[in-house]
């Protein structure tokens, strides 16, 4: 990566170390010791495992052609670098000899420890009737800091901005979940190992692959994007902040409901 282009990197990580400290040592990670709090743990964030792919699908239909007739498309790097991390995403091992998407893995997760999944299946219900995604936020009467997170995400693909979508995916997701996922599983493995095996297959595979993979690409996509474009750079900047922020408030929002 060009010297110049790490710098300005550099500048984000500075810029976010405080919001990322923040949500590493949140408070949430040691109200989770029991099967009944990682259930309502759960029950939020696969809010966040379901919004994810809608960010990665995002980039992949900016960056690569999905449609009939193909047409080759003009970013080849950042098609081959989105296109690999679907693929871990989409279609990543199970752990059982199978592949499976990581929603579904979460999905699996849940059903394993007994988790009620009600919350997650009002709001896709609503939209496999067509509804839109702010509609069926609202109700399918999710929590508020559901539909902040939700909506954020959503906020951020309907801006069109290559560089922001990137980078809140980049600093919203794969940098920042390796270190959030690693202190959910010290607490997870502590108490619930037997009953939350599928959980914890998750979150390692998760760290693994964002933090020796997906991270480095994501970093490596973003920075391709922006070049040396100081309006791009900000809004990726800008981008980056808001989804630590929103991060923060459903992260507060399971206290509130764990209290």
């Amino acid at each position: 990566m060009p010297p110049a282009a790490q710098e300005r990197l550099d500048r984000i990580e500075q810029v976010l170390e405080p919001q990322r400290l923040e949500l590493l040592e949140h408070p949430v990670y040691a109200k989770i010791g029991d099967a009944s709090a990682l259930r309502t743990f759960m029950q939020y964030h696969v809010f966040a495992v379901w919004d994810f792919m809608s960010l990665l699908k995002a980039l992949q239909l900016r960056l690569t052609c999905v449609q009939v007739p193909w047409l080759p498309t003009d970013n080849q790097l950042g098609r081959r670098l989105v296109n690999e991390i679907v693929l871990g995403e989409e279609s990543d091992e199970d752990g059982e000899g199978g592949y499976s998407s990581h929603f579904e893995l979460y999905q699996a997760s849940m059903q394993q420890i007994g988790a009620d999944s009600y919350l997650l299946d009002r709001f896709l219900q609503r939209l496999e009737q067509g509804r839109d995604v702010t509609a069926s936020l609202y109700e399918a009467d999710l929590p508020r800091s559901i539909v902040q997170f939700v909506t954020n995400t959503f906020d951020l693909i309907a801006s069109d901005n290559l560089p922001a979508i990137a980078s809140g995916f980049t600093y919203g997701r794969e940098d920042l979940l390796p270190g959030v996922f690693q202190k959910i599983v010290q607490q997870v493995n502590t108490e619930l190992s037997g009953s939350a095996s599928k959980f914890i297959f998750y979150l390692q595979r998760h760290i693994e692959l964002d933090g020796d993979h997906h991270g480095p690409m994501a970093h490596r996509l973003l920075s391709h994007l922006c070049g040396d474009d100081d309006d791009k750079w900000q809004a990726a900047e800008d981008a980056a902040v808001r989804s630590l922020e929103a991060r923060r408030l459903l992260w507060n929002g399971m206290l509130e409901a764990l209290a």
